[in-house]
């Protein structure tokens, strides 16, 4: 029986990367930057009002707030007279001369000769002449030319993940396409005589197609572009055809359904011929029975799943999801593992590495974090498709290790749900 690590060294070694492709910035979201993003420009373009106020000379103000007085001792407010208005978008240029102010909105062009803007809250809000109560130094709530980002810059790095924000400033740059390493095409495939689609009612001995649904999702949660063909005959004919429809348009092809028993004869039968394809006992629960190979020209990844859901699911979380994150160009294709302390007391399979659902908690008093192993450990319930539903987690035990108390520490992969 091979190990899960010796496995996953095969299936992850067959990752294919699509080539890069350059897309529109509101396509990048999620998708690794393939280049350096060089900008062209400054940002910002202008010097601009940081917030709503009057645009100075900070040397005319400076005297605001002290204790000035006139020849008779009487105390001499700060004024300047207000002699135009500039509003965001304007293209009109206006000099500010000595002892004079302008109004100006938030991103609008400063003046010439303005080098700080007066807030609103400094002065009584006048409109032909303020009265200006504090002082503020040169630069001060102004945005200058490349404060953000200078001609030459590097805007966006290779390998950075395309957010919201590198979104924004690569609209901010002028930059409306950009190069990504493009989601990777993933086929899922049902094949089983007793699987009928959600669209109909089931008769005697027939169950929903389940595994296309499931996977298809499991797929995209882990960035891949998903083409759900859904139930296939095993006809072998008719199973050869559709596989080979889709090797020419994936990067990564799933079958469920197609290991144990005659299902597994009839898949190897109608796959013979395009390519290696091995069917093989690996050491871990669920999903034990499982088959991997590299079919069609392009010597593509493709996995045969169990029919059991749950076992479809965890087997595709361990060796499918991997291999996605690798040809989506991610440093850690793996799920983020931390060290929990059980609730209850666990019991898992003996020369297995095991996968028990589960749901992580934390501790509000010490931060610790606390889980609970859904259902049974010992495989009794690795069919129930509801706790898996339930579980935001897989307690992950080794082979050698078959019983925790209560208390115990485990290590839990933590499945993250995208928000």
């Amino acid at each position: 029986m091979r190990s899960v690590e010796d496995q996953l060294i095969k299936v992850t070694a067959a990752a294919v990367a699509p080539r890069p492709v350059r897309v529109a910035i509101s396509e990048a979201q999620g998708l690794l930057c393939a280049e350096d993003v060089i900008s062209e420009r400054a940002l910002p373009g202008f010097d601009q009002a940081a917030i709503d106020g009057y645009a100075v000379r900070s040397v005319d103000v400076a005297a605001a707030g002290t204790d000035v007085r006139d020849e008779d001792g009487e105390l001499i407010d700060l004024a300047l007279p207000v002699v135009g208005e500039v509003v965001a978008g304007s293209r009109q240029p206006i000099r500010l001369q000595p002892r004079q102010t302008v109004r100006v909105d938030t991103g609008a062009p400063l003046p010439t000769l303005a080098d700080a803007v007066l807030p609103l809250d400094y002065t009584d809000g006048g409109r032909a002449r303020i009265k200006v109560f504090e002082p503020v130094r040169s630069g001060d709530y102004v945005r200058r030319v490349g404060d953000d980002v200078q001609p030459g810059d590097v805007a966006v790095r290779a390998g950075a993940i395309i957010g919201a924000a590198q979104v924004g400033l690569l609209a901010a740059v002028g930059q409306d396409k950009v190069l990504v390493h493009p989601r990777p095409r993933l086929s899922v495939i049902s094949i089983g005589g007793e699987l009928i689609d959600i669209d109909r009612t089931p008769g005697p001995g027939q169950v929903y197609d389940v595994n296309s649904y499931a996977l298809a999702a499991a797929a995209r949660d882990a960035g891949a572009d998903v083409n759900r063909v859904g139930i296939v005959s095993a006809d072998p004919r008719r199973l050869r055809d559709v596989v080979e429809g889709q090797l020419v348009r994936s990067e990564v092809v799933v079958i469920a359904g197609a290991v144990g028993g005659w299902a597994s004869e009839q898949v190897r039968e109608a796959l013979d011929g395009l390519g290696e394809l091995e069917v093989a006992r690996i050491a871990m629960h669920p999903g034990s029975v499982q088959g991997f190979g590299r079919l069609g020209r392009d010597e593509v990844p493709t996995f045969l799943l169990p029919s059991n859901p749950v076992s479809a699911l965890v087997v595709f979380e361990v060796m499918v999801r991997p291999l996605i994150r690798i040809a989506l160009g991610r440093r850690q294709p793996m799920r983020r593992i931390v060290n929990a302390r059980t609730i209850t007391p666990i019991t898992s399979l003996p020369g297995r590495k095991s996968y028990l659902r589960a749901q992580l908690l934390r501790d509000e008093t010490t931060g610790d974090y606390l889980v609970q192993a859904l259902g049974s450990g010992n495989g009794a319930s690795s069919h129930l498709l509801a706790t898996l539903a339930e579980a935001n987690s897989l307690i992950v035990v080794e082979p050698d290790d078959t019983d925790f108390r209560t208390g115990d520490e485990v290590r839990v992969a933590f499945l993250a749900q995208r928000g």
